[in-house]
Order: structure tokens, then C-alpha cells, then sequence
């Protein structure tokens, strides 16, 4: 039986293009998942980092976020159509651009 812990050099320069450590929403079995959320994300982008210096920069919202459903643009957006209204982002966004704000309220 073979070592797992053994490997040959030649096994780590395979590349699988079909595994990627990034993910994205997509429809599964549950459906679209944002539409049961009681409060949901607003970016203030005149305070947003990536906004304010109009290039790549910070993006914590995007990196934090457990559905993967920031996208790290600029300006940065968040697809609601799969946010479930955790409040991961605004927690960890350092300037205070995105705040929570209850489902069916109007954005300030």
C-alpha cells in the first residue's frame, strides 16, 4: 500500500482547471436564497475603500462573506438574489460603508 504522505515532484505541477478555490452563486435545490432574509446589506460607496481610491483595495465584504456573493468590482456589489442577510460584511468592513438596514425599508 502506498504512503499517502509520499509524493513525487512531477504530482504537484498537475493542474486541475475544473477545481477552484473561488465560488460563486448559482441556483441549487433551495432556489434563490435571498428572498427569506429579514435584513439585507446597503454600501455607502462615498465611504467604500475600493470606491474611494478607485482601485483595488480592501475588499474584506468580498473575502469574509460565507455565500460568496460580493463581488470584489468596483464599485463593489452584492447579488441579492443570494444574500442572506448575515451582516458578515458590515461587521468586518473597516470604513463603515455597508450598514443593515430591515428587508422592505428604503435605502439611506
Amino acid at each position: 500500500m502506498p504512503d499517502i504522505w509520499e509524493y513525487e515532484e512531477s504530482d504537484m505541477s498537475k493542474r486541475d482547471d475544473s477545481i477552484s478555490a473561488m465560488c460563486t452563486p448559482a441556483i441549487g435545490e433551495a432556489g434563490k436564497t435571498g428572498d427569506w432574509r429579514s435584513s439585507r446589506p446597503v454600501i455607502d460607496h462615498s465611504k467604500c475603500i475600493p470606491s474611494l481610491k478607485k482601485k483595488p483595495a480592501c475588499f474584506l465584504c468580498w473575502l469574509y462573506c460565507p455565500e460568496g456573493v460580493v463581488r470584489a468590482n468596483i464599485p463593489v456589489e452584492i447579488d441579492m438574489d443570494y444574500c442572506k442577510g448575515c451582516g458578515v460584511c458590515a461587521e468586518e468592513c473597516p470604513s463603515k460603508a455597508i450598514t443593515m438596514v430591515r428587508e422592505g425599508a428604503t435605502d439611506e
